[in-house]
């Protein structure tokens, strides 16, 4: 990607952090440095690992595994609790040094972000060089690594971050994207999930360039409009831009429980403080919704979902409850299988109330 590069070709990173919250801990306890860590949760709790250091990782540890499991794959495996402000105040410092670059950036989380530098703060005009400089700041200032992807669009620059972890630098450039998405596994696609990958494999549909021999029509008529993105993506086409401001897009508070939710009454409680937490999150942030969400999760890790959207805005933690509430009774009269995991999402953001309307749900 260099200088010369077509006039609309824009030079997008993408810097995903490698291990981000246990190599946080590596770093300020000395102690943990070499060792196979879990950041969340505990060898006898029901909670979930939240990040694995490298050396966890070499006997298949991963996110969002059940701790217990975790334990069982390593025994000398250490389990330290998150400290979320120490993430964040780390983030912020992060996001400090990409300011040096540019403005434009995107972050998807506390560990990640894209960046566009089409045209840069330093005029330094190589996105490949700019990667390397936020790296090496990132490590000498921080003393963490990152990984970095970088490519014409955001889909290439998110995978090609992810391709030589940990410390990774890759430049997938104008001339190898087409190629390169040709090469791609179908799994590796956004939006592919499991059954989606299955569904494509039992197609005879193995990569990128499988799904490149099929029409726009055809896409659609078997994947629904995922059908049109994978058409686009398949040849390199991908015109989102990075964006800067970056809305919240939803706001959710959910509780893993130490032992399997059997009773209605007991459900309801924890629906009532799950409810109340994410009320006093909305107000926090001057945030008002309009659609809700039930999670549950059972105790055989089924998980469903049920959605509702209120005719007007609202951060009233009794409205909220009322729905989730209603919900999980319909559910359980449904389907009596312990619960192991609540939760309640807010979307549909807005800070101007609509016309109040009576709540409605069935």
């Amino acid at each position: 990607m260099t200088k010369e590069s077509g006039k609309n070709m824009r030079k997008i990173i993408h810097i995903d952090m490698d291990a981000f919250y246990a190599s946080v801990e590596q770093r300020d306890f000395p102690e943990y440095r070499g060792k196979p860590l879990v950041v969340g949760g505990s060898p006898n709790s029901r909670g979930v690992v939240a990040t694995a250091s490298y050396e966890a990782r070499q006997y298949g540890i991963r996110s969002a595994m059940p701790c217990s499991m975790a334990a069982k794959l390593c025994p000398q495996v250490l389990f330290v609790p998150p400290r979320f402000d120490a993430y964040k105040a780390v983030s912020i410092q992060i996001r400090d040094i990409f300011r040096r670059y540019t403005d434009f950036i995107e972050p998807l989380s506390l560990d990640e972000a894209y960046l566009d530098v089409t045209t840069d703060k330093l005029g330094i005009g190589y996105a490949m060089d700019i990667a390397r400089q936020i790296k090496e700041a990132i490590h000498e200032e921080l003393l963490l690594t990152a990984s970095a992807g970088i490519s014409i669009n955001k889909f290439v620059a998110k995978i090609a971050s992810d391709m030589n972890k940990p410390d990774g630098l890759t430049f997938i450039g104008p001339s190898r994207v087409e190629r390169f998405m040709e090469g791609l596994p179908v799994e590796k696609f956004f939006g592919v999930g499991k059954v989606t990958a299955a569904k494509m494999k039992q197609l005879q549909l193995f990569t990128g360039a499988d799904l490149k021999r099929l029409t726009e029509a055809d896409l659609v008529r078997l994947f629904g409009k995922s059908g049109r993105f994978y058409y686009r993506i398949v040849r390199g086409i991908d015109d989102r831009p990075v964006q800067p401001d970056r809305e919240r897009k939803s706001l959710a508070v959910e509780d893993t429980f130490s032992k399997d939710l059997i009773h209605m009454d007991a459900m309801e409680e924890e629906l009532g403080k799950i409810a109340s937490k994410l009320a006093s999150r909305l107000k926090k942030s001057q945030l008002k919704g309009r659609t809700f969400t039930l999670k549950i999760r059972f105790a055989d890790f089924r998980l469903i979902t049920r959605s509702h959207s209120l005719p007007y805005y609202t951060d009233d933690s009794e409205e909220m409850l009322a729905i989730a509430r209603q919900f999980l009774q319909l559910v359980v009269a449904q389907d009596p299988m312990p619960i192991r995991l609540l939760g309640i999402s807010v979307s549909n953001f807005d800070n101007i109330p609509l016309t109040p309307s009576q709540l409605k749900l069935f």
